[in-house]
């Protein structure tokens, strides 16, 4: 055919060729109006404390007391109330410290990762993510502090916390024990003011909602925290501006963070944890586990406050997407330790990873193997992820596995290391097990008050989400 044969037929044939345009999701139901969103989510606040919610704060109080009369008995004791000893001085202080951090990074992920690849299904579930991310921090940021047993030299003089002293005793800066405390106050600091920045379009709102029904004194609060928020277009060209910077600089956080978090063990030399893939196994199960909790959060706020609309199937099927395919990484990353361990013909290492599935934690690897790596392939089966009362369960079963993963990675390494003769067992004191448990009550209580006192959802970002929202989709939305 020649050349002007070709050109000839080119439009003829492009015409036949109708490429395939896919139908966007629909990330709020039923068309819903824009003052329609702004009643919803200002309604959760307005409206008068449900009973449910007192019964689910003095729950979580009394469960958060747990954690104050350990920490206090600890103090006023010594750290031998805890149950670890040589060899495994690291047990569930640390254990629960990893998983905390952990939990706290699909809040970030959520906000920052996926705001700069412009994913619009983020909007209905960011806010609470950010706020998980913020609540997760503060109990993590509990246990290094206090399992050194005599805090106020982990504070005042600066073991922790580069704070100049009398003897000029200065923290080893090339520990990562020392990095850690950089790393989670950064990424506790950027988390605060991610969350807070989103949050000053919608305090605006409830400032001059509360006013115009005579309320002056929840006005002026709200008005206080929104720093003068008017809408102006300055306004919000400011608060664009400053909200993707904030996005920029969480991005790598999300990777940093717990990738030193996994030096504290991959820089060591115990068998177990000397190992190159700690960072990006860490990183994929902290997103993981984050997702999980995510799950676990807003399943029943959707229930409870009928958000059907603006939490729709779309976007849980986007969680347990995300949950499976960091589900599956994770999955490898065991495959691949058994590998590293047997191609690296280290006998010390071998041992490590065989007595981990077959010694005396076996029971701990496996409920870590059927949590972390069966369960979440669950979610291939649109039925599964269509039925939340089943993805709701399945999503405590991740953090089940993820805590069970960190429990394995640190006890079963320090119970059997190089010397026979300093192998031991570990089991956990009843201190150490209600002080942990208290943990959930402090981030449950911290949560409610999230819930009961500030909008759960962007408001401006739903409303950007609709088809009114478009000026070019010729839809016509009420404010």
């Amino acid at each position: 055919m020649s050349t002007a044969e070709h050109t000839a037929d080119a439009p003829a044939i492009l015409s036949e060729v109708k490429p395939a345009v896919l139908p966007r999701a629909v990330l709020v139901g039923h068309g819903r109006s824009f003052s329609w969103i702004t009643e919803k989510i200002c309604g959760i606040i307005e409206d008068k404390t449900p009973r449910w919610w007192w019964i689910c704060f003095a729950v979580a109080a009394f469960v958060a007391s747990w954690t104050v009369m350990g920490l206090t008995y600890l103090v006023s004791t010594g750290v031998g109330v805890w149950g670890h000893h040589t060899p495994i001085n690291w047990a569930w202080d640390i254990v629960n410290f990893v998983f905390w951090i952990g939990i706290g990074h699909a809040g970030t992920l959520i906000s920052a990762i996926l705001c700069l690849l412009r994913q619009k299904w983020r909007t209905s579930i960011n806010r609470a993510a950010e706020a998980m991310t913020i609540f997760a921090v503060v109990c993590a940021a509990i246990f290094p502090v206090f399992h050194v047993g005599r805090i106020w030299f982990a504070v005042l003089p600066g073991w922790l916390f580069p704070f100049p002293n009398a003897n000029d005793i200065w923290q080893n800066f090339r520990s990562p024990l020392e990095w850690d405390v950089f790393a989670v106050s950064t990424y506790g600091t950027v988390s605060v003011l991610f969350w807070y920045v989103g949050l000053i379009p919608d305090l605006a709102i409830l400032r001059d909602r509360f006013y115009a029904a005579g309320n002056k004194t929840r006005s002026f609060l709200y008005g206080l925290f929104a720093m003068g928020w008017r809408g102006s277009n300055r306004h919000w060209s400011n608060y664009e501006m400053a909200y993707m910077i904030l996005a920029g600089i969480s991005t790598p956080l999300v990777l940093s963070v717990h990738t030193i978090v996994s030096f504290d063990f991959a820089v060591s030399l115990i068998p177990g944890w000397h190992t190159t893939i700690f960072p990006p196994y860490f990183v994929a199960g902290a997103i993981f586990s984050g997702f999980g909790m995510v799950l676990t959060l807003m399943l029943p706020l959707r229930a409870v406050y009928k958000l059907e609309d603006l939490i729709t199937q779309y976007h849980i099927d986007c969680m347990c997407k995300i949950t499976l395919a960091t589900g599956t990484i994770v999955g490898y990353a065991y495959a691949m330790e058994f590998f590293i361990a047997w191609y690296g013909a280290n006998p010390n290492e071998s041992f490590a990873f065989i007595n981990r599935a077959f010694g005396h934690y076996a029971w701990a690897y496996w409920i870590m193997i059927s949590c972390n790596v069966i369960t979440p392939q669950l979610f291939w089966f649109k039925k599964v992820r269509a039925n939340t009362a089943l993805v709701w369960v399945l999503s405590i079963f991740v953090n089940v596995g993820m805590w069970f993963e960190r429990f394995v990675i640190i006890v079963t390494s320090l119970a059997r290391d190089y010397l026979p003769s300093s192998w031991g067992y570990y089991s956990p004191s009843i201190v150490e097990i209600f002080t942990f448990f208290g943990t959930f009550g402090v981030f449950s209580v911290l949560f409610l008050l999230f819930i009961r006192f500030l909008p759960i959802m962007p408001m401006a970002e739903l409303k950007a989400v609709t088809p009114q929202g478009d000026p070019h989709s010729g839809a016509d939305g009420h404010h």
